[in-house]
């Protein structure tokens, strides 16, 4: 059993590990966000099972994923549960290696470059910069079911840090006022990534007091990151990725220049 991390989208960011372990295995179980390029890389003739969530509607449950596993693994199939990004950054593989350590599968894990690197190199946003950003925070931006965000945002309300959100689109909102509430600047820099690192991505740059009305202006949809901090500001300067068939420059101006 292999726990693999299909990074962010771009089938040529996979570790050339995943890319064997694709052309190696009987079954794949995959996710949602798994791009078709990625699965293009899949043997001929090897079967693959989708078991994707979605917020509102989960195609399979995680109890469900977890026994198909075992039983997978234990008719002796080489069995790829791929998911995107790294599996053990909001991934819930933390949560599927548990269960088959539980029900004794043995299983490898093969990281992937998870969402907030890959956005923001490809937006040209370097999460960490001298004299910008000493602090990097990964934040998943939602709970399960109707919990609310319980965060604590007096510790992410730091101008010396950037502050990456996953899956923050539907509490943007509760994420903007927590921030200003903790003391967060209204003018700081955020980027707006969306299918970052592929053919659709798009960035906007915007500020933490906008970004609510730059997401409804430019339809931002899932999935998305937002990229909080002053070192948003540089992808004004370092935006080098053109998706194909986009206009130059990738980077949609949503405020007007952050000094």
């Amino acid at each position: 059993m292999y726990l693999v991390g299909a990074g962010p989208g771009d089938p040529e960011l996979l570790t050339i590990k995943a890319g064997r372990l694709l052309q190696q295995a009987d079954v794949v179980v995959y996710d949602r966000l798994i791009s078709q390029d990625v699965l293009g890389l899949v043997a001929p003739g090897v079967s693959k099972i989708f078991v994707g969530k979605a917020p509102g509607h989960h195609h399979a449950s995680q109890e469900s994923i977890n026994k198909m596993l075992v039983r997978l693994a234990r008719a002796g199939h080489q069995v790829v549960r791929l998911k995107g990004g790294d599996p053990f950054v909001f991934g819930r593989g933390g949560e599927e290696a548990l269960y088959l350590v539980r029900h004794a599968v043995d299983f490898e894990v093969v990281p992937g470059i998870t969402a907030a690197l890959a956005c923001g190199a490809y937006a040209g946003i370097p999460l960490t910069h001298r004299g910008l950003s000493r602090h990097l925070h990964l934040v998943a931006g939602h709970c399960r079911g109707d919990i609310p965000l319980d965060l604590d945002w007096e510790a992410l309300a730091d101008p010396d840090a950037t502050v990456v959100f996953y899956m923050a689109l539907t509490n943007l909102d509760e994420v903007r006022k927590q921030l200003l509430t903790a003391g967060l600047a209204g003018d700081l820099p955020v980027a707006l990534v969306e299918s970052g690192t592929t053919n659709h991505q798009r960035c906007v740059n915007t500020t933490l007091d906008d970004m609510l009305v730059a997401v409804r202006e430019h339809r931002i949809g899932s999935p998305a990151v937002v990229i909080i901090g002053r070192v948003a500001a540089l992808a004004r300067e370092l935006a080098w990725f053109t998706p194909d068939g986009a206009p130059q420059p990738a980077l949609l101006d949503d405020v007007s220049s952050y000094a």
